[in-house]
């Protein structure tokens, strides 16, 4: 469920189940992704804020707006999104003067991605999938 671009690392739900990848991913929804996001540029609170309020992308004249955003140190924000746009976090933190240098998903919904090396993968338990009903 959801998709990572190469260059994107973190958190990927696999399933052949119609109805749950439409609830994880219908913007109508609201399921939180969270991404750790590197940035080429130190963060402003003015960012941050920009985010938060929303910016308008390139194709779509309405804003998009983080559902939360924090800076965690100086190149480090944490945003966390609602809907999935083509490239989104990369075209919002350019619309605000910054660049993505990394960018990994690091939950969706209450799941909180594990320990798990690149490349790994485990079944999602009963828990888990509690965690992750909108």
């Amino acid at each position: 469920m959801g998709r990572l671009d190469q260059d994107t690392t973190g958190l990927l739900l696999l399933t052949d189940d119609g109805k749950f990848i439409h609830k994880m991913s219908s913007p109508k929804h609201h399921v939180p992704k969270v991404y750790e996001v590197t940035t080429k540029h130190p963060i402003t609170a003015e960012m941050v804020d920009r985010l938060l309020t929303g910016v308008v992308l390139d194709d779509d004249p309405q804003a998009v707006k983080a559902a939360a955003c924090e800076a965690v140190s100086e190149l480090h924000l944490r945003l966390t999104l609602t809907e999935g746009k083509y490239h989104q976090v990369k075209r919002m933190l350019a619309a605000v003067g910054n660049r993505v240098e990394g960018l990994h998903r690091s939950q969706i919904g209450g799941l909180v991605l594990s320990d798990l090396a690149p490349g790994q993968w485990r079944w999602l338990t009963e828990q888990d999938l509690a965690l992750l009903k909108p």
